[in-house]
């Protein structure tokens, strides 16, 4: 289920920021591909202006980014164990990389500590992890776009001489170059949406099984993507007023959110039961008036999301450009690369058009890496004369344990994958 907020900001205010554009942030917002400031003076000016976010708005901050998803697929119990585990965890290494952080003020970006640790190596290791999250993002909204336009024109077929292309798959195509002028944009403060997010008319009497073992590798991917925003923490530290208070700001928003989920998740599975689907709209009453409204807003979201997600891997190319090239001949340029980059999104989306197996696969390769293993890294490394030596083994473990779950998750999700491929042919055959 994704829940997107996206608002205009203030130009003395930076309070509320987006998702997407946040962790590109991480990447472009000096010019340079590991976010590093090109001057400490300058830099430090900048922080001055920006470091006015409170409590109240790290929280935030911290919130909506993390807010997009959640399985349900180990039954209820799963649900409370995993849940509170995933929290536990997640407020823990974003504590560890507020230490991190507060080591060096040089350090901007989730890069940035990445080469702080070790070098250029992982400063490049971090980015292209960051990248690659990142470019999941469009892909899983375009297949949530696929999904959604399957409901919502079920039954509708349109005719079309010139292309062998299902009904849905024509439709989405079509979307898509309708959101692909967004991408020429440079001003991304101008896209602003709220995604409508409603049910009613269900009676909430469907069991919901207590544990299935054997889904924990992929539903963890699933988990760990879900509760991922750690590459926006140095972002928030620096724009806190109190940066002392940003363990509490961690534990405040992983506490609304795993309440938010767990509502979410055991009220889903008890209208829906065991078959409740990870895009929720995809299981409410077709016939009722709110499930339409849902659905056209889950498929017009992603029209502005491109954007959000594209514009900034683009423009790290713009910069690249000569300065005496013309703003014109760079709109082009940028443009041009931000349409090719979302035509492999949209041909990666409509080859692999599973949603959940596609989350889980970027959870446990990427999300895992990102929200877990590098932060214990990271804090090792940089903190070895200092820590103990109980953490230092608690540190390993948890690097050790995560890395065989990114492994088993991402076997786990390849194997879905490939087992819908070869069930698909045999269909077709």
């Amino acid at each position: 289920m994704n829940i997107s907020d996206v608002r205009e900001e203030n130009d003395s205010n930076r309070d509320l920021h987006v998702y997407d554009e946040k962790k590109l942030t991480v990447l472009t917002d000096d010019g340079d591909c590991d976010g590093h400031n090109n001057g400490d003076g300058a830099a430090s000016k900048e922080d001055a202006k920006t470091a006015n976010s409170s409590f109240l708005h790290s929280v935030i901050n911290m919130t909506w980014p993390i807010i997009n998803s959640i399985g349900l697929g180990k039954g209820w119990m799963g649900i409370f164990f995993r849940s509170h585990r995933v929290w536990g965890i997640m407020c823990i290494h974003l504590r560890l990389l507020g230490k991190c952080i507060k080591k060096d003020e040089k350090i901007k970006s989730y890069p940035d500590i990445g080469n702080h640790a070790f070098g250029s190596t992982g400063k490049i290791v971090a980015t292209t992890f960051i990248y690659m999250e990142v470019f999941m993002a469009p892909v899983s909204f375009t297949i949530a776009l696929n999904d959604n336009l399957a409901t919502v024109f079920d039954g509708k077929h349109l005719h079309i001489s010139w292309t062998h292309l299902s009904t849905t798959k024509f439709l989405t195509i079509v979307a898509v170059i309708v959101a692909m002028p967004t991408l020429w944009l440079k001003d991304l403060s101008k896209i602003s949406f709220l995604s409508v997010v409603a049910f009613g008319g269900v009676k909430a009497n469907r069991s919901i099984p207590v544990f299935r073992l054997q889904y924990i590798p992929a539903i963890s991917g699933l988990y760990v993507f879900s509760f991922s925003a750690h590459v926006v923490a140095p972002n928030l530290y620096r724009a806190m007023k109190d940066p002392s208070k940003f363990t509490k700001v961690s534990v405040v928003s992983f506490t609304i959110v795993t309440i938010f989920y767990g509502t979410i998740a055991l009220v889903g599975a008890k209208l829906f039961g065991p078959d409740v689907k990870l895009q929720i709209t995809l299981n409410m009453p077709k016939h009722l008036i709110i499930t339409k409204i849902a659905l056209w807003a889950t498929v017009l979201a992603p029209l502005t999301k491109y954007a959000f997600a594209i514009v900034p891997a683009a423009s790290l190319y713009d910069r690249k450009l000569p300065s005496s090239m013309s703003s014109k001949a760079r709109l082009v340029i940028r443009g041009a690369i931000g349409s090719m980059l979302l035509m492999f999104v949209l041909i990666l989306a409509l080859a692999v058009p599973y949603f959940e197996q596609v989350l889980g696969l970027t959870g446990s390769l990427v999300s895992i890496s990102l929200s877990i293993i590098f932060p214990c890294a990271f804090y090792a490394k940089m903190f070895w004369s200092q820590i103990s030596y109980p953490s230092l083994v608690l540190n390993v473990i948890l690097i050790v344990l995560s890395s065989i779950l990114g492994v088993l998750g991402t076997i786990s999700s390849s194997k879905s994958l490939v087992s819908i491929f070869v069930k698909k042919s045999a269909n077709a055959s």
